[in-house]
C-alpha cells in the first residue's frame, strides 16, 4: 500500500463512520516504531506506521485509523481528544476502534531485571538493601553514623 492508497482510506473512514471529510495529509513514517500510528496537534496530520500493515494485516491497520480519527475529528471540534477524556473513550466505543494497537510478533518481550545493591556500615555491620546507588561520602548509616560500603550488586531476573 502508498501513501496515496493509505490517504484514500482514511478519507472513506473518516466518512463513512464520523460522517465527516478528513482534510488533511495522512501517510506512512518509517521512523515511527513504538505505536501504530499518531495524530500530530501542529500540522493535524496522521502518521501510521507501516510495519503493523505487514505484520498484523489490514484489519489492524484500520483500527489504528480510527483511532487517530478520533483525536484528529475531537481536536478539530475542540472537546477533549486526550486518551484520558470522556469524549474520546465514547467516540472509541461508538466507531469501534482500539484503545491500544497490538503488539508486533516482532518487538522483543520486555525483560525484567531487578538491580538489588548491598550496603553495610564499617561499624555496626548493619546491611541496607536498596534500588539505587547512593552517594556513601555523603550518607552514612542511620544506627550509628559509620562509613558505609557498597559491598554487593546483585541483578535478579
Amino acid at each position: 500500500m502508498k501513501d496515496h492508497e493509505l490517504q484514500d482510506l482514511v478519507k472513506k473512514i473518516s466518512a463513512s463512520l464520523f460522517g465527516k471529510p478528513f482534510r488533511h495529509q495522512a501517510y506512512f513514517n518509517p521512523k515511527l516504531r513504538s505505536t501504530g500510528g499518531r495524530y500530530l496537534l501542529g500540522t493535524h496530520n496522521i502518521e501510521i506506521n507501516k510495519k503493523y500493515l505487514e505484520q498484523l494485516g489490514e484489519v489492524e491497520l484500520i483500527g489504528i485509523i480510527k483511532h487517530e480519527l478520533c483525536h484528529y475529528h475531537l481536536h478539530l471540534e475542540g472537546k477533549g481528544y486526550q486518551h484520558r477524556d470522556n469524549d474520546f473513550k465514547l467516540l472509541l466505543i461508538k466507531v469501534g476502534a482500539p484503545r491500544h494497537c497490538s503488539r508486533l510478533p516482532e518487538a522483543p518481550k520486555k525483560r525484567t531485571f531487578k538491580k538489588v545493591l548491598i550496603y553495610e556500615c564499617t561499624q555496626c555491620h548493619l546491611q541496607y538493601n536498596r534500588k539505587r546507588s547512593i552517594n556513601t561520602s555523603k550518607y552514612v548509616c542511620g544506627k550509628c553514623r559509620g562509613k558505609l560500603v557498597k559491598t554487593k550488586e546483585m541483578i535478579l531476573e
